[in-house]
């Protein structure tokens, strides 16, 4: 990567903090389940309580999963199927030479010099100016809507979440003017931030790229959304908390143009053992790309801390909202689409009390866009 990408990732990270810099919402205390737990069946997570905590800021206070193993264990394995089309029989500990090779390249880049960020779309140009015109609370709705129609990916963006609030109304938004209007500055500059931060999915590239990326990105998307609200009710740092849902499928998606390019046309990726080398090959990744960009410590913190509960283990608050809202997500998503079989209460026991509140914003989502 040469000086100017360097430079282009701390100006987008200066630039996106400023934008989300403000005073801090009076805090809650983000529980915890306990470390050593068994999960009763009919047991349904409890609604949040929105009071102030007594003693220090959960923020600073570390804490075990908010999911237990069992639990991870189930959702994960129904998640990689679905993405990876996998039949339901257990593929053992057999992993493909292509497989192999995948994981070969992906050690290969996260033991070089090189990071994956060249690989990761870079901030359009006209981001950054949009970005300063919404840090004014006097800004110009006309003045914005005629910066946003010179790029056509803003274009289409906030159309369609312009479109999104009028669903089953009948009523249809074209102008963008009209939209930046009904949008209002919080949801430009989340929607904004997104567009910065959103890899190129180029839908001529290989299979997987072509298959999965926008599924990832979605799923991203959710998270990031519920993370920022979530944050705010619970001590965290909003900004941090909604940059470490949209970066954590970002080492996954730079890893499918690996597997594509690999590959070569070849589909026979996604046995269990492959899944799990790579899901820790691609949270190498996206911490590199986090660490490219000049991340929070926090937020770099927290991508390091998932891959799963284990024993024992402490992880930070914006580790555990992390884990909490990437494991509801995928779990609304599998129940919605019928991919979860026997959905029942084990999977919601014992959850903190968060739970509720975020397994709501994601049911209220929209839904991941078809590739």
């Amino acid at each position: 990567m040469d000086g100017n990408d360097d430079m282009g990732g701390l100006m987008m990270f200066a630039w996106l903090q400023r934008l989300f810099s403000g005073s801090a919402p009076e805090p809650v205390r983000f529980s915890a389940p306990e470390s050593e737990r068994s999960a009763p069946p009919e047991v349904t997570p409890q609604p949040a309580v929105a009071c102030a905590p007594a003693g220090p800021d959960p923020a600073a206070v570390p804490g075990p999963a908010p999911v237990s193993f069992e639990q991870f264990d189930r959702v994960n394995r129904a998640w990689e199927g679905w993405l990876f089309a996998r039949s339901g029989e257990d593929t053992g500990l057999e992993m493909t030479p292509t497989e192999a090779r995948v994981l070969d390249a992906l050690e290969g880049i996260n033991t070089s010099q090189q990071s994956g960020v060249a690989l990761v779309r870079r901030m359009p140009g006209l981001i950054p100016q949009l970005l300063q015109s919404l840090r004014s609370d006097g800004f110009s709705g006309a003045a914005l809507s005629r910066t946003i129609s010179s790029d056509v990916v803003l274009v289409a963006e906030v159309i369609r979440l312009a479109n999104s609030c009028y669903i089953g109304t009948g009523t249809t938004i074209t102008s963008v003017e009209h939209a930046v209007i009904l949008i209002g500055q919080e949801g430009l500059r989340q929607l904004i931030t997104s567009v910065a931060f959103r890899p190129i999915i180029d839908m001529h590239s290989g299979h997987y790229t072509r298959t999965l990326a926008r599924r990832l990105w979605a799923h991203a998307e959710r998270c990031a959304v519920a993370n920022r609200v979530l944050a705010e009710q619970s001590g965290i740092e909003p900004f941090d908390a909604f940059l470490a849902g949209l970066v954590q499928s970002v080492g996954l998606i730079v890893a499918l143009r690996i597997m594509d390019q690999v590959a070569k046309g070849e589909h026979d990726m996604g046995s269990e053992l492959f899944c799990a080398r790579l899901a820790g090959a691609a949270r190498s990744l996206s911490c590199s790309i986090a660490r490219e960009w000049d991340f929070p410590p926090a937020v770099i913190q927290a991508l390091q801390e998932q891959g799963g509960p284990r024993k024992g283990a402490q992880m930070s608050a914006l580790g555990r909202l992390a884990m909490l809202t990437d494991y509801l997500a995928r779990l609304q998503a599998l129940s919605r689409l019928g991919l979860l079989a026997g959905l029942d209460q084990s999977l919601l026991a014992g959850l903190p009390p968060a739970a509720t509140h975020c397994y709501q914003l994601l049911a209220a989502a929209p839904e991941e866009r078809a590739a």
